[in-house]
């Protein structure tokens, strides 16, 4: 199944191996514009067969940056260099994603932080202005503007990131989000942020729409892979594709038991209860690995972090595990 192609919408990946979204921190003129390295690092994924390669967290507002070295989608000047980004990774054959995302109380940057409400991280961050119903409107808004950007630049498919901790995932979780308002208290109000985010999200964009999360807030307090059930049944309901599913990082609690495929049955469970698409990520390293998770239905797209990173041929890596043959780039022929 690896190897067999998926459709969405109107898009069909030409295998079931993904990139996952990860922070290259290389836009090192604090411009959050595309570089060098970024003009290497993803088309050369392309180049090794990866099916669909989502482009690292990029930040709807400048405020909103994990660091001042991130990509950014704040502006209209940085559609040119993500335009190129794209027709380099469509030039390889791929399809290209873009991860819309604003890091809240985890930014690392000058000036105010904000959050769903003024608690800090950890002992170690910095306390972050609660959001007026204002600000949270214009967090939503600035969303939807990076979606149009998006659009303009090409992209193939919009991920929302609601995981590890930064805006989004703070709204969900009732360990970061204390308000008394429409959008905090009981469940129903801490999802409104991701829905109007998503709402927002799909009037400048009709392809492809994932939204990551993190199932699992390893925390008693905090939220369980049930909670998300009833989050992927709202997304779905809302039109959004398919779950990236992760987990953690909303508070410093460390998982119990990372090893190898940890995360895969919060996809398993998500894709099975709530009835929508999946995609597994976490510790998976090996082409049988991914096979089996595919063929035991816990999820549609297998994705890929830092054994992406050290093998940018990994899906040449998988076909030669699971014997099959792979179409090499023209000009590799006579290597491959």
């Amino acid at each position: 199944m690896l190897f067999t192609s998926y459709s969405i919408k109107n898009l069909t990946l030409k295998n079931r191996i993904v990139m996952s979204p990860m922070c290259m921190y290389a836009s090192e003129d604090k411009s959050g514009r595309v570089h060098d390295w970024h003009r290497v690092h993803y088309p050369s994924r392309a180049t090794g067969q990866v099916g669909l390669i989502i482009v690292e967290a990029t930040a709807v507002t400048a405020q909103g940056r994990i660091s001042d070295q991130d990509l950014g989608i704040w502006s209209d000047d940085h559609i040119a260099g993500l335009k190129e980004l794209t027709g380099l990774v469509h030039g390889q054959g791929s399809h290209i994603g873009i991860q819309l995302a604003h890091a809240g109380r985890k930014a690392q940057v000058d000036g105010p932080i904000v959050a769903p409400s003024a608690i800090a991280f950890d002992e170690k961050s910095r306390t972050p202005e609660a959001l007026t119903l204002q600000q949270i409107q214009e967090e939503i808004d600035a969303f939807a503007a990076g979606a149009r950007r998006a659009r303009e630049a090409g992209f193939d498919v919009i991920e929302v990131h609601a995981a590890h901790g930064y805006l989004i995932n703070e709204f969900l979780s009732p360990l970061s989000n204390k308000r008394d308002d429409a959008y905090g208290g009981d469940r129903d109000r801490r999802y409104q942020f991701l829905h109007d985010v998503v709402e927002a999200v799909k009037r400048e964009w009709d392809g492809p729409l994932f939204v990551r999360v993190s199932a699992h807030d390893y925390h008693p307090e905090g939220l369980t892979p049930d909670d998300y059930v009833d989050y992927a049944r709202r997304l779905k309901a809302q039109g959004v594709d398919l779950i990236d599913v992760s987990s953690g990082a909303v508070v410093p609690a460390v998982p119990p038991n990372i090893g190898p495929g940890y995360q895969v049955p919060f996809a398993h469970q998500l894709r099975n209860e709530a009835g929508i698409a999946t995609g597994a990520v976490g510790l998976i390293t090996e082409g049988r690995q991914a096979e089996d998770i595919l063929q035991a239905g816990s999820a549609d797209l297998i994705f890929l972090g830092r054994e992406l990173l050290r093998d940018p041929y990994w899906p040449r890596t998988a076909a030669k595990q699971l014997d099959v043959k792979l179409e090499a780039p023209k000009p590799y022929l006579r290597g491959w």
